[in-house]
């Protein structure tokens, strides 16, 4: 049960600023043969999204809090991250897996105030389907 809550917290953690590598430790507790793959899976994925969702929640107040010490992104960055959203719209949020753009594309998704249903449901079938060709691929090298 507790590699449950490992995964959960270093999947939410991995979708906020701080550095923490999901994919790794999905991988290695799929390694290690104990527990459900698809229960990983699902537990990183909830983690994951919940992570992106308070990104979003965070876009929401982002201008206010813009030159906080502990805002997450400089405002270069989530100029960027607006442009990039403003561009390809909504669906810029099925990258919101990739490692460095990711986390500004969902603070932008806030920023630019998408609506939640919405920002939910395509991040979490990216993150989804990130998580499921991780696992997919690691069991055919197997």
């Amino acid at each position: 049960m507790k590699e449950y809550l490992l995964m959960f917290v270093v999947a939410f953690l991995s979708a906020t600023i701080f550095p923490a590598q999901s994919e790794a430790v999905l991988v290695a507790l799929v390694a290690g043969g104990e527990h459900s793959p698809w229960g990983l899976v699902a537990v990183a994925t909830t983690g994951n999204t919940l992570g992106s969702a308070m990104n979003w929640l965070l876009g929401i107040f982002a201008h206010r809090c813009m030159n906080a010490r502990w805002f997450p992104v400089s405002e270069a960055t989530l100029h960027r991250a607006e442009a990039w959203y403003h561009r390809y719209g909504r669906w810029s949020l099925l990258l919101s897996w990739v490692p460095v753009i990711g986390d500004p594309l969902t603070l932008a998704a806030g920023v630019l105030r998408e609506p939640f249903p919405s920002f939910l449901a395509i991040t979490l079938t990216a993150k989804l389907l990130r998580y499921l060709v991780l696992v997919a691929v690691y069991q055919a090298v197997l």
